[in-house]
């Protein structure tokens, strides 16, 4: 039950993210692609994330955490390009900049929502 309370609250902080930034766009009524990419998001931030933070972990240090910012949106920016080459569906990502700023905005909703749900 708790998974699929954080793949809504994961879902719900996409849309929000996909709302505030202009360099992410979502294909009109695609409720699949904020479904799918929750999906993506979840399990490459579940495998992927913590492997990138090991091999970068100097680099972490030396820029004080900042740099985890990076490879955050880097994972967004890789979940989008999944979500868009192998499903088909449009959730764009058009630049870095988009990707740290939405996966900025997906981390302090997905938190806020979370606690919500799961804890409420």
């Amino acid at each position: 039950m708790k998974f699929v309370a954080r793949w809504f609250a994961l879902f719900l902080a996409l849309m929000v993210a996909a709302w505030l930034v202009p360099g992410i766009q979502v294909s009109e009524g695609s409720w699949g692609a904020y479904a799918v990419m929750a999906l993506v998001l979840s399990l490459l931030n579940a495998t992927l994330l913590p492997l990138l933070k090991v091999a970068s972990c100097g680099v972490i240090i030396l820029t004080l955490g900042l740099f985890s910012l990076v490879l955050n949106a880097a994972v967004f920016m890789l979940a989008s390009s999944i979500t868009v080459n192998w499903f088909n569906l449009g959730f764009h990502v058009q630049n870095f900049w988009a990707a740290l700023l939405g996966s900025i905005i997906v981390s302090i909703v997905n938190t806020l929502v979370s606690r919500a749900l799961v804890e409420g």
